[in-house]
């Protein structure tokens, strides 16, 4: 306890408090089609192809949008760049609300909905700003536990597009956002970690970089994976085992919360024991649960335990790779944060589409689950070749913080 109330003083924890409610609202909202899909699937008629479109299209979205907000943030600063956000969320909120009828309007609110994709760059740069590098990963990973959002969407959008009708669920978050705003505006601080002398060259320095693109694979995994996951997996309970939509988003939020709480949990390891060693163990995890996930569909019960286990590791590989960022870029890290969940995010949107495309032509998801599996070693081994490198260069052995 007394080394957690250090760590508190050594930063601005208002902040840090005000950018994880920020953060938690915004993943919430970024996965409410997926949390209310089987409702939204029945209203509409979707096939597996179109519902896995629908699923993706949130995800791409905010992935695009992620890096541009970073950049606006290192001009504008990160606390007004959250609040530009929000109100854009607002718009997307009362778009759905008010003129969603369609598949194509669904579409242009996936779209929509991306705006709050995009704040996960800016949210955990904005948190962990005011704090020593010693101490950077617990407090990304304290902020980046704002993923509980999803769970909370998976666990109540449900139960109130049951109670109320899918469409009114949109006209709810809207209200929810003044909290968010609120907090943001008479908490936050912003912090003064940012080179003011650096050229836009400087700031996006991260894109023409092999590392910016290792760490970018390295995210599609952990948080590609955790974000898709999430996303379809109220889809999958309700269509693979029949359990009702209510459900399928209550067991949908055992996973959800797995993986944002062991975000704090491998952000603190990571400062601890280094973030590439606490990466090879979470690889080698996500790729044996997922396989064992595809080949364990007849069971609802070895199911579930297999993907607390696989979004245990997913959320604890989050916190790790971004406890490695600010070591990395240390000047630029809410733009190199942002590059690197844009194109993370995007492994995300391959999620949906290939559970989807599985089940439509195959029969089965057993290869969606096969292909991230596959993927999640190929990851592993370039990971391995590089960080060798990067333990010479910027990090300790292990991946740990260099002494002052």
């Amino acid at each position: 306890m007394a080394g957690f109330r250090s760590f508190l003083k050594a930063g601005h924890s208002p902040t840090l408090l005000a950018s994880f409610i920020y953060f938690t609202y915004c993943c919430g909202v970024w996965v409410t089609n997926g949390a209310m899909a089987p409702f939204i699937q029945e209203s509409l008629q979707l096939s597996p192809a179109q519902l896995g479109v629908m699923l993706s299209v949130p995800i791409f979205a905010g992935a695009l949008m992620r890096f541009p907000l970073g950049v606006l943030a290192q001009y504008i600063g990160r606390k007004n760049a959250t609040l530009v956000e929000m109100g854009g969320i607002a718009l997307a909120l009362l778009y759905g609300f008010f003129y969603v009828e369609t598949f194509n309007h669904l579409i242009a609110m996936g779209v929509l909905l991306g705006i709050a994709g995009a704040s996960f760059g800016v949210a955990l740069s904005l948190g962990s700003g005011s704090f020593p590098a010693r101490y950077k990963g617990l407090a990304m990973g304290l902020v980046g536990a704002g993923n509980v959002g999803t769970s909370l969407s998976a666990l109540l959008a449900p139960q109130l597009a049951q109670a109320y009708g899918w469409k009114a669920v949109y006209g709810m978050a809207a209200v929810g956002l003044m909290l968010p705003v609120l907090v943001m505006i008479f908490m936050a601080k912003e912090p003064d970690d940012v080179d003011k002398h650096s050229s836009f060259r400087d700031h996006i320095a991260c894109l023409f970089e092999k590392d910016g693109w290792a760490f970018s694979l390295i995210y599609a995994i952990t948080f590609g994976g955790f974000i898709g996951l999430t996303t379809f997996l109220p889809s999958y309970y309700y269509d693979q085992f029949g359990v009702s939509k209510v459900q399928a988003g209550q067991l949908t939020m055992l996973a959800a919360f797995m993986g944002a709480a062991l975000r704090i949990f491998g952000g603190w390891i990571s400062d601890h024991w280094g973030g590439i060693n606490t990466l090879t163990a979470v690889l080698v995890i996500i790729s044996a649960s997922l396989m064992a996930c595809g080949l364990a569909g007849g069971s609802l019960v070895l199911t579930t335990l297999l993907l607390m286990l696989c979004f245990a590791a997913l959320g604890a590989g989050n916190g790790a790779l971004f406890q490695l960022v600010p070591l990395r870029w240390p000047t630029t890290t809410a733009v190199a944060g942002s590059m690197i969940g844009e194109v993370g995010a995007l492994g995300g949107g391959l999620v949906p589409n290939a559970m989807g495309l599985s089940k439509q032509y195959a029969g089965t998801y057993f290869w969606g689950f096969a292909l991230f599996s596959v993927l999640s070693l190929l990851v592993l081994l370039m990971m391995r070749s590089m960080q060798l490198r990067w333990t010479r260069t910027w990090a300790e052995k292990g991946g740990r913080a260099r002494s002052a």
